[in-house]
């Protein structure tokens, strides 16, 4: 499939010509949300604790005889039927990570690529060179070209003057190519990669 290449100026800079097995796919749903899923696992920080029967503080000391109370027979006051006492099966610290393969990763990236392009959420620009590398100008661009909640993706090294200047406005985000996922990319309304970004995802993921 073919799409324009604009300057980031809105100025037209040719075209060029994009791998359908990446970008021209049909979506599917069911890819995305596994690949998400993971991700979303992954990053999550698994830190959640309470205290069980032999971490709370009590003495050890049986509580009553064990005959004649006519109540239920008892040896700590720790056990979990009492106020303040320990929990059972509580949440511990713990990875919630799981495995999946890394051909269902590839796909899933492909998947979210040609989402994109199909929803005609994909924008290619020449390159992220500004004659004047400040926020103004960053903002100016983001503007003119309508751009909201948007995704950059560089080549294999994120343009340093681009990411400086972009880093303090609201709603853009710039990632190297290496670092381009399916959670980033749908997070975001608009996909906007460079000729060289392009270039660099289509030999990742061929």
């Amino acid at each position: 499939m073919k799409l324009d290449v604009i300057k980031l100026d809105t100025g037209k800079a040719g075209e060029i010509e994009l791998a359908d097995e990446i970008f021209g796919l049909e979506p599917r749903g069911d890819i995305l949300q596994r690949v998400v899923r993971w991700q979303r696992a992954k990053a999550q920080a698994g830190t959640h604790s309470v205290l069980g029967k032999s971490d709370v503080s009590y003495s050890t000391k049986k509580i009553y005889r064990q005959k004649g109370t006519g109540g239920a027979r008892h040896g700590s006051r720790k056990a979990p039927t009492f106020r303040h006492g320990g929990t059972y099966k509580g949440p511990t610290p713990r990875s919630h990570a799981f495995d999946l393969p890394k051909k269902v990763r590839a796909l899933g990236l492909r998947h979210a690529l040609s989402a994109k392009a199909t929803a005609g959420e994909l924008v290619i620009v020449e390159d992220l060179n500004l004659t004047d590398a400040k926020t103004a100008a960053v903002a100016k661009a983001v503007k003119e070209n309508g751009w909201k909640r948007v995704l950059v993706i560089d080549g294999a090294e994120v343009n340093e003057g681009f990411a400086r200047a972009a880093r303090n406005i609201e709603g853009v985000d710039i990632l190297p190519s290496i670092g381009a996922n399916v959670y980033d990319i749908l997070k975001r309304d608009t996909l906007v990669i460079t000729r060289s970004g392009v270039e660099a995802l289509e030999a990742r993921l061929k």
